[in-house]
């Protein structure tokens, strides 16, 4: 079976892909793709991961596991997402590390599902904003007591990639920028999904349609109506005019308000997630989505 996990990171509007996806539950189905909702299988997974510490599971537990999550038959794909998977933001910097438990959480998956082709799905985003973010979500006071050790400057997501594919090196690993998320959101839900390339699918325009105008929503879909794209990159080219036009600015304005962060350490970590990115996207067993290709 094919096992497709979302894996976050953390506020990167996974639960928000995750509604999308469901909404072509039922289609999925009828090519052999499984979609559970998150109540289904979320706690069991952790738990089963939990109780494994460093061993390997019994011969019957993928079996029991998948007849628990997934309840239907003839079944290729199961298409799993949960942004806390590997951890929850208070744990984000344990240790002096981004995702500490990354290698950990990922060998325990790849060992529940063993012999299982597991695709992970990750979304990434830039360190200064993601730092407010999840500040916000965790239940610290401050941010010298959240990074711990840490420094803003040393959050690198090149860093987590590597001790994941060190952890699963035969896993294939997708990634994308979460600032990219609008183009992208039909794309990353057919490609989390692996449903048919001339499948119609519902919720495509679902993150865009909260950060442009009803006008410009309208003229998009009557453009996508009336000249449907031949390619992605020319979906992406539309959509990013209409955006550009008709964006709604107090939605898309990601302001930081951390004193800890000034504009010269916001720019310099701006300019470090770009380099990192480009790296990422040269990485052994890293696929990189960008839009406009």
């Amino acid at each position: 079976m094919q096992i497709a996990f979302h894996i976050g990171a953390n506020c990167t509007a996974s639960d928000r892909l995750l509604k999308s996806i469901l909404k072509n539950a039922d289609s999925l189905l009828a090519e052999g793709i499984a979609v559970p909702g998150p109540g289904r299988y979320r706690s069991l997974i952790r738990e089963a991961i939990g109780t494994l510490a460093g061993a390997r599971p019994a011969p019957d537990t993928r079996d029991i596991l998948i007849d628990t999550i997934v309840e239907n038959d003839n079944v290729r794909r199961a298409v799993f997402s949960n942004d806390n998977f590997i951890c929850v933001p208070n744990r984000i910097f344990d240790h002096g590390l981004l995702y500490s438990q990354v290698d950990t959480k990922t060998r325990g998956l790849s060992q529940l599902f063993e012999g299982d082709e597991i695709t992970l799905y990750l979304a990434i985003r830039n360190p200064a904003t993601f730092l407010q973010e999840a500040f916000e979500r965790s239940s610290t006071e401050t941010i010298a007591e959240y990074l711990g050790i840490m420094h803003p400057l040393e959050i690198k997501w090149s860093d987590m990639v590597r001790r994941l594919k060190a952890a699963v090196p035969d896993i294939t690993l997708t990634i994308w920028c979460h600032e990219d998320s609008p183009l992208l959101w039909e794309q990353l839900i057919r490609e989390i999904s692996g449903v048919d390339p001339h499948t119609s699918i519902a919720g495509g325009l679902d993150m865009l349609s909260s950060i442009i105008s009803r006008d410009g929503m309208a003229l998009l879909n009557q453009q996508l109506r009336d000249n449907p794209p031949a390619s992605n990159a020319a979906r992406h080219e539309l959509i990013a005019e209409i955006w550009e036009s008709h964006a709604l600015e107090e939605e898309i304005e990601d302001e930081i308000n951390l004193a800890e962060l000034d504009p010269d350490m916001i720019a310099q970590m701006t300019q470090m997630y770009d380099d990192d990115v480009d790296y990422i996207g040269q990485m052994d067993g890293v696929r990189l989505l960008v839009p406009f290709t």
